[in-house]
Order: C-alpha cells, then structure tokens, then sequence
C-alpha cells in the first residue's frame, strides 16, 4: 500500500493528472499480454521527463515502493505485471523520436515511441532499423530494449541489442548515468549498455537510447516453399545455413499453424501442406538474385513440393503479415493460448521440431509451431483452457520437457521473450546455479532495496498462472 504522505509526494513531482489509482485504472494495468496471469498495481505513474523519472525512483527506493517499467503490455512472460503491487510506470509522455542524424547513421528516440513509427521515420531518410518483432505496430522502443526484442529478420540482422549504440539510464537511487554514444568504437570501462539491454527493468527506467541505423537495402526477394514433412523443412533450414547464405528472413509454420493463419489472413497459404518456410533476402539486386537462387535449389533438393516467388511487394506484404498474425489467429481457437519460446542451435531445428512432436503426443496436448526457424527460435504453442486444471498441468508439463529438450541440444528456455515470471523457475536449467547467483549479485548491486520489477527474473519455489475472473 502506498501510504497518504507517500501518494501527495509523488504526485507532486508529475501532477495530480499522472497519477491515477482508481480500481478501474489499476484493473486495466493488472495485466499484459500473458495468458491468465494478474497482479494489481497501487497506482499508474506517468512522468514527464527524466527528471521527474529520477525523482520517482529517489522517492520510492527511500520508500522501498516496487516499481514496474511498462510499454505497450505485449509482454508474454507477465515481465510487466505489478507481481509485488507498487507503481506501474507509463512513457506515454515521452514518446518523440529526438534526432534522426544522417551523419552518424543515429536515431536518438524516448521509451515511448512506437518501434514502427520510428522504422518507418527513418525510412523515410533511406535509413533501415533492421529488429522487426511481431508486435511493432503496438510495442514501443523502450519494451525491445527491456526485453532484447527479435524479430523476422533477427537471422541476418541480429536483434535490439545488436543496434543499442548508447542511453540514458536512471539508477534505482534516481541517479542520472549515460553509456556510450554516437561511437563506433567505445571501450571504456564495462559495458553498462549492453547490460542493461534484455534486463527486464530489474536494474533502472531507460530514458533515452541512441540507436544504430544501416543503409535501407536496395532489393528484396520472398518465397513460400510447401513440405509434406516437417523434417524436410527442418533440413532446408539448415542446409541453406551450411551453404553458407544468410537469407533475411527464413520463417517456419506447421500445418496446424497454416490452417489457422490461412483462416485468419486468407493470402493463400496451402493448408493442406505440413510445413512452409517463408524465405526473404535482401541486399544489392545480384546478390538477392544468386542466394534466391540457390535457396530455391536448396528447397527442391529438400523436397518441397512447390516453390512460390512473390509477384509483387504487396504479395511479399500479405506473407509477412499473415506470419506476424500466428499468434493472434491461434488465439482465436481456444480460451487459452500460450506461447513459449524455446531456441536451439540452427543445426538442431529439425531434432527440436521432433522433439516437439513427441512431447505433444507424450501429454496428449495440441501444440501448434511456428518461428524464426533460420536463428533457431521456436515458438511451440499450446492451445487450452484454463478452465481445464488437469490440462493446463499437462500443458506446464509439456513445456517443461521442452526447456529440457532444448537445452539438451545446446539451447536456452527463452530466446525473445525474456524471463519475467514466467519462466524464472527455469533459469536455473540453463544458467546452473553459480550463473543464476552471478545474476543476483549484479541486482544486488544495482537494487539493494529491490524495488525494480520485484519478482521477476529470479525463481520462486514454482511456476504459477492465476486464472483471471
């Protein structure tokens, strides 16, 4: 609870306006994009500026209230939920794209801004920001550096991290710090920006970030090739790899995924087919030319039992939305959906797509899969009800021997999605116990009064979902 002398001061620092606790308002931010899973929050915060960022923290790290940084809420790990209560943190006054600098190949934006709006800014100057995740028409700037966000092109162009060239941080003390900058080379000291990249906010509030930018490429290529077997299409992935092309995009849909996303988007996907890979390369005309080339090679080689080139942009447009929408049609089939992440190395694909098979019949549940199968990043997905106690056990179950498969064949339990609450309990499966305690020691000395996102990341005694209404 947040006392009477407590709420007077904090508003005083945003204004009676920014500070909202009524029960409707606290109800609406209780929840992200995890399925059946809530925490109410004691109030909804929205600063300013960095000022007033770093006088909130300085008020509720003496106060020791939690505080929860929160974007658009698309999170699917409960990363944003109040678990602790305290304030839910809102940028929805620092949403500018500050600079656009042509110079330096730069863009210096705030938290708030909507990735697309910022990709499509710089596009217009010719400027390409290459992390793409699937939510970027809603998700702002400030989650995918919380969350080290992926995306459709993360195969050839790696993720947020990979661009995070400098930002502006405040400490859970309300200290004010920069790291790096408009630099290509910067080595001073240890590497805070990249630290606090992926870490969820349990380490301070990101204020402000100077993003890398690249030429927009020039040419782009898109194909949908069509498997009877799953296991085909595991092998072209990871023959086109071993051929050594680095397509853009090299994407992976099961035929019960095709069903539902033909259903929901209508562009033509062949439901009849056990697996498509959706395939994009980018760059100068020639190149785009001979890796299309030689990918549709690799894809008859594979036996796949057609390989469709896109016609046009709009064509390419459909295929990539109707990819982006995977989530959102499955959603449609069943009360509950949830969707996980498991990633493997590349040259494991087609054994972890097995493996998902296996689980799926060993629990008798219905996991549709789809993913950035060219980066080895799985989305296996189960649909249920939470209704449903006894499913819903073997669906935790399920997904717990996938962590294991996957760490099994060198891989981690989450490669986008970040740990949050959700999969704290398996952590511990990838890091061991000396690299989960390495973890604690660095929020120790960052959080000493744990007042940033409280409760996620490190495990609890076991993983629990709270059914909603």
């Amino acid at each position: 609870m947040i006392s009477l002398e407590v709420r007077e001061k904090l508003i005083s620092i945003v204004g009676t306006e920014n500070y909202q606790d009524s029960n409707e308002m606290k109800l609406v931010y209780s929840y992200d994009a995890t399925p059946n899973f809530q925490a109410l929050p004691d109030a909804v915060v929205s600063p300013r500026n960095t000022e007033e960022v770093s006088a909130l923290l300085k008020t509720c790290n003496e106060y020791q209230i939690p505080i929860v940084p929160r974007g658009s809420g698309t999170n699917l790990a409960a990363g944003t939920c109040p678990t602790n209560g305290g304030i839910v943190l809102l940028f929805n006054h620092m949403k500018e794209i500050l600079e656009i600098d042509e110079d330096n190949l730069t863009v210096k934006v705030q938290p708030g801004v909507i990735t697309l709006d910022m990709v499509n800014a710089v596009e217009e100057k010719g400027l390409f920001y290459p992390p793409d995740p699937s939510s970027m028409k809603i998700s702002t700037i400030g989650g995918n550096l919380m969350e080290n966000s992926g995306g459709l092109r993360g195969l050839k162009y790696g993720v947020t991290r990979d661009y995070v060239l400098g930002l502006e941080i405040v400490l859970p003390n309300g200290d004010i710090i920069q790291t790096g900058g408009k630099l290509a080379k910067d080595v001073a000291g240890y590497d805070l920006t990249r630290l606090f990249i992926g870490s969820e906010g349990t380490l301070g509030i990101i204020t402000e970030a100077t993003l890398k930018l690249i030429p927009k490429p020039e040419a782009k290529k898109t194909v949908l090739a069509v498997y009877e077997d799953l296991e085909s299409a595991a092998r072209t992935v990871s023959k086109v790899i071993s051929d050594k092309i680095i397509p853009t995009t090299l994407e992976f849909m099961d035929q019960s995924t095709i069903k539902v996303v033909e259903d929901f988007a209508k562009v033509g996907l062949p439901i009849e087919a056990e697996a498509v890979l959706l395939i994009e390369q980018d760059g100068p005309i020639e190149v785009v030319e001979r890796d299309m080339n030689h990918i549709e090679s690799v894809c008859n080689e594979m036996n796949a039992i057609s390989v469709q080139v896109a016609q046009s942009e709009a064509e390419a447009d459909a295929l990539r939305t109707a990819r982006r929408s995977a989530l959102s049609a499955l959603a449609r089939l069943k009360p509950t959906t949830i969707l996980e992440d498991a990633t493997v190395p590349r040259s494991e694909i087609a054994k972890m797509v097995h493996a998902i098979k296996e689980i799926e019949k060993k629990h008798d549940v219905t996991i549709c899969t789809f993913g950035h199968a060219g980066d080895g990043n799985l989305h296996p997905t189960c649909l249920t009800d939470a209704r449903n106690q006894d499913e819903l056990k073997r669906v935790e179950q399920a997904f717990e021997d996938i962590f294991i498969e996957a760490i099994k064949l060198g891989g981690t339990i989450t490669g986008e999605h970040g740990v949050g609450e959700m999969k704290s309990p398996y952590l511990e499966l990838k890091l061991g116990e000396a690299g989960v305690n390495a973890m604690r020691s660095i929020k120790q000395a960052f959080d000493p009064q744990n007042i940033m996102n409280p409760g996620k990341i490190f495990a609890k005694d076991e993983r629990k979902r709270v059914v909603i209404g």
